[in-house]
């Protein structure tokens, strides 16, 4: 007798797919945020501080 185990299952197969194509695109938008947190950072730390305005006397 065979194991049903290992029979393949279209529906599992289908989901799976899915569930990879999501955790793929998920993957891809947090290594790209990721990427931009690191260039704003090492923009604002490499860039002199701005002036600070300073209030006329009255």
């Amino acid at each position: 007798m065979r194991n049903p185990w290992l029979k393949k299952n279209p529906f599992l197969s289908m989901w799976l797919s899915g569930a990879n194509a999501v955790a793929g695109s998920a993957r891809g938008r947090v290594a790209a945020a990721a990427k931009r947190e690191t260039v704003n950072f090492w923009t604002a730390a490499l860039t002199p501080p701005k002036p600070k305005n300073r209030r006329a006397r009255r």
